[in-house]
């Protein structure tokens, strides 16, 4: 069960393998040094963004985030559509992050590495299937931002 009690006995927060990807050393907490190892390969988050995402998302101030803080930023509510939203915020970031060669799509190679690195098992057949349920296919170059949010979302659900 999870620690918040919210979740029935053998179901978790869809948000769970997010959490896990940011927790770069799995110990059941984001610090600012998990950010930097997740954001590090693109320079896509500065230090002082990675303190103010800490800070923003640090309820109990003790330096870390644990899940259900977590959950409270980027969570199973209803968030605003616009860009600021913080749960848009770390999606676009983790969109760059895996968008290595900068070119707004994440290709082949590209989710290839991104499921390798966060220690995920994925065949090229799985990874061609996340594309074309994406919306995208090899010959495109991969999925924009909208269509990684269709795997995500997929993914999440299933």
């Amino acid at each position: 069960m999870c620690p918040s009690g919210r979740y029935p006995l053998g179901e978790t927060s869809v948000l769970q393998p997010v959490f896990d990807v940011l927790d770069s050393d799995r110990d059941g907490k984001i610090s600012a040094d998990d950010l930097k190892t997740f954001y590090g390969a693109s320079g896509a988050a500065t230090e002082d963004d990675i303190g103010s995402m800490i800070t923003m998302a640090d309820v109990n101030k003790n330096g870390y985030v644990e899940f259900e803080e977590f959950e409270l930023v980027v969570g199973e509510r209803k968030s605003s559509s616009s860009s600021s939203s913080p749960r848009k915020a770390v999606m676009e970031g983790m969109f760059r992050m895996m968008d290595r060669d900068g070119d707004g799509k994440v290709g082949f190679g590209d989710l290839k590495d991104y499921m390798a690195w966060a220690g995920f098992a994925a065949s090229d057949e799985d990874i061609r299937a996340m594309i074309r349920m994406g919306g995208g296919d090899e010959k495109n170059g991969g999925v924009c931002y909208e269509g990684l949010m269709k795997i995500l979302a997929a993914g999440i659900s299933a």
